[in-house]
């Protein structure tokens, strides 16, 4: 799921949607340079502006594929919208589905040498810690790259996060019509059943953090009582938000929103209680066949620009300043913010708190909300 819908959209429609979209409106400026020798290279930050990749790109052939996490096939129309008003003579094609499929993908690709993304973009974390050792990466520093949040880097630019994600969950502020901010504790309260939406914590494995956080703060009886609140569970972390803000539910478990601004909803982050949040990473594939296309957007997404404009809030760079009321997404200590690559590194661990939800839940259903791709979506 990186790069994300502008503020004043997700407030007015669906946090959920927003994740893997892009902020429009970015202003022609120059990707800002840090001292450096070289050109782009893994030990220093690049130097060229924006607008010199941007050539360089047109003349290595002017093309961009990009596969990104997501939940559905328009959730990345802002980001292609913004990266085409900003580039308008690259064709960039950017291919959305949900990164537990996109990632395998690019595992077959590789063994079959059909390779198609110069970029990927994902929430399986865990795959870029993996894909480096394999050498599949390759080690690029973006301008703006000491400013990103050390632990959303890594050292040697194999990867970088380029947007911070959040998930809680949320509620219509005005149906609820308490003083008293709810809480996850509040969930399991009888008067709410029926009227809660929630993504399949075993299909997704932010999710799946968010509700293993919830079981070992509340206790195996809250997610029972939580499994007998009638909720209402999809495919897809859009799916939640899109039920609150569209008014079919009043409470949506397991999306992405904004705790910034005012809005119709409130997104839950209240200290004491647990909510989960990563900085979703980039890399350039070591075997891109547009790396100038690659690092260009890399360099775009990471521009301060782009980062201002965030859908929620929150950059994964120490100098942007959050809005008024927010702090950078690394001091939330409920957020978890550490806990969540730790946990997707433990593949066992994984699959045994799927299973577990499953016997409390149900087994997931549907069908995978950005369709189905097959091996070589964008060639």
């Amino acid at each position: 799921m990186s790069s994300f819908l502008s503020r004043r959209r997700v407030l007015a429609t669906s946090a959920g949607a927003a994740l893997g979209l892009g902020a429009v409106g970015v202003g022609a400026t120059s990707a800002s340079a840090s001292p450096a020798a070289s050109r782009g290279t893994a030990g220093a930050e690049e130097t060229r502006t924006l607008d010199e990749l941007y050539q360089a790109a047109l003349a290595e052939g002017g093309k961009l594929v990009v596969y990104a996490g997501g939940d559905t096939p328009t959730q990345q129309d802002g980001t292609k919208a913004a990266f085409k008003a900003r580039f308008p003579d690259l064709d960039l094609t950017l291919i959305v589905d949900y990164s537990k499929y996109h990632d395998v993908r690019v595992d077959n690709q590789f063994a079959t040498d059909t390779l198609v993304p110069d970029v990927v973009q994902f929430q399986t974390l865990q795959d870029f810690d993996r894909w480096k050792q394999q050498g599949r990466l390759l080690h690029y520093k973006p301008a703006g790259f000491s400013k990103v949040y050390d632990k959303f880097k890594d050292p040697q630019g194999a990867w970088v996060a380029t947007g911070a994600v959040a998930f809680s969950f949320m509620y219509n502020t005005a149906k609820v019509g308490s003083k008293t901010p709810l809480t996850p504790r509040d969930l399991v309260d009888p008067k709410w059943k029926g009227q809660i939406a929630s993504a399949f914590p075993h299909d997704d494995d932010a999710v799946l953090y968010l509700f293993t956080l919830y079981a070992r703060k509340y206790g195996w009886d809250w997610v029972a009582k939580f499994a007998a609140q009638d909720v209402r569970f999809a495919r897809g972390s859009n799916s939640p938000g899109d039920a609150v803000f569209g008014g079919q539910k009043t409470i949506g478990v397991g999306t992405a929103g904004s705790a910034a601004g005012t809005s119709p909803v409130t997104f839950a982050i209240g200290a004491g209680h647990p909510f989960m949040a990563w900085g979703q990473r980039t890399a350039v594939l070591k075997e891109a066949k547009n790396s100038t296309a690659a690092k260009l957007f890399l360099n775009w997404q990471l521009s301060t620009e782009m980062q201002n404009g965030s859908f929620n809030g929150w950059s994964v760079r120490t100098d942007v300043t959050p809005p008024a009321g927010l702090k950078p997404i690394w001091e939330y200590p409920n957020a978890h913010v550490d806990g969540f690559p730790r946990f997707m590194s433990d593949r066992a661990e994984v699959e045994r708190w799927k299973q577990t939800f499953a016997l409390y839940f149900g087994e997931v259903k549907g069908d995978p909300t950005p369709g189905s791709l097959g091996l070589h979506p964008g060639a």
